[in-house]
C-alpha cells in the first residue's frame, strides 16, 4: 500500500509538471494533439499505480517522450503554417452574412442541434441577431452579432468614462497579499489605518479588494454587510 501511495505522489508530481509544460489551456480549449498526449499521457501514468511489478520508469520515460514530442510539435506549428493547419486544422465559418452554411456544417457534422447549443453558449437565443460564426480549431464557437443587436457601449452613446484597471485582492482570509499591495502603491500601515478606522484588524478580513482610484470592497469573517471603503476617506 505504502508502495502505492509513493508512486501516485511521483506520478502525479509528472503529471502536473507534464500538463505545465505543455501550456496553460482549459480542457475544451485543447488543440487536437494536446488533448491526444493529455489521454495517453493520463492512461500511460496508470500503468504503473495499478501494477507494483511494473518500474515507475516504465511509465516516466513515455510521459517525458510524448511531453517532449508534444513541445517540439508546438514549436514547429509556430514555425510551419501548413504543418499547424495539418495537425489542429482551421476555423470554418458556419455563418456569414446572417445565413447559415449548411456545407461547413455538414463537413464539420455540425446538427442544427448543435449550432443552437453553441449559440446559446454565448447568450444568444435568436438566430436572427447572428451575423458571423466561426467555429474554431478547438471546437468552440465564435460570434459576432448584427450591429442592430449589439448592446449600446457607452462610447456609442458619447458618455464619458474614466478608464481603470480591475480591483486588486489585498486581503485573502485575513492574510494580506504583499504582492497586490505593491502593485496598488499600498502601505501595510495604510490598509491598518482604514481597517481600524472602520473597527476592524486585518485578521478580522476574509476578503479585500482595491482598484487604482482607492475605493475598497470589504467583507468581514461575520458575515455582515460588505462595506465600500475609501482611502480618501467616507464609505
Amino acid at each position: 500500500m505504502c508502495v502505492v501511495l509513493i508512486r501516485s505522489v511521483m506520478l502525479y508530481i509528472l503529471v502536473i509538471f507534464a500538463v505545465r509544460l505543455m501550456g496553460k489551456r482549459q480542457l475544451g480549449e485543447l488543440q487536437p494533439s494536446e488533448l491526444v498526449i493529455t489521454i495517453l499521457v493520463s492512461n500511460i501514468a496508470t500503468l504503473p499505480v495499478e501494477d507494483v511489478n511494473i518500474p515507475v520508469a516504465v511509465g516516466v520515460t513515455p510521459i517525458l517522450a510524448l511531453v517532449c514530442f508534444e513541445v517540439i510539435v508546438s514549436w514547429l506549428n509556430l514555425r510551419f503554417t501548413k504543418l499547424r493547419r495539418l495537425v489542429s486544422g482551421s476555423p470554418k465559418i458556419v455563418i456569414r452574412g446572417g445565413r447559415i452554411e449548411r456545407d461547413i456544417l455538414r463537413e464539420l457534422r455540425f446538427s442544427a442541434d448543435d449550432l443552437l447549443m453553441a449559440l446559446r453558449s454565448k447568450d444568444i437565443f435568436d438566430l436572427s441577431e447572428v451575423q458571423f460564426a466561426i467555429v474554431e480549431t478547438t471546437g468552440s464557437v465564435s460570434v459576432m452579432k448584427k450591429q442592430t443587436s449589439e448592446t449600446p457601449t457607452r462610447s456609442d452613446m458619447k458618455i464619458a468614462a474614466e478608464e481603470s484597471d480591475p480591483p486588486v485582492l489585498i486581503i485573502s482570509d485575513g492574510v494580506l497579499a504583499e504582492n497586490a499591495m505593491k502593485s496598488m502603491k499600498l502601505s501595510r500601515s495604510a490598509v491598518e489605518m482604514l481597517l481600524s478606522a472602520n473597527g476592524m484588524k486585518v485578521t478580522d478580513v476574509f476578503l479585500m479588494t482595491a482598484d487604482s482610484s482607492g475605493k475598497c470592497f470589504v467583507a468581514d469573517k461575520q458575515g455582515r454587510a460588505p462595506m465600500v471603503l475609501s482611502f480618501g476617506g467616507g464609505k
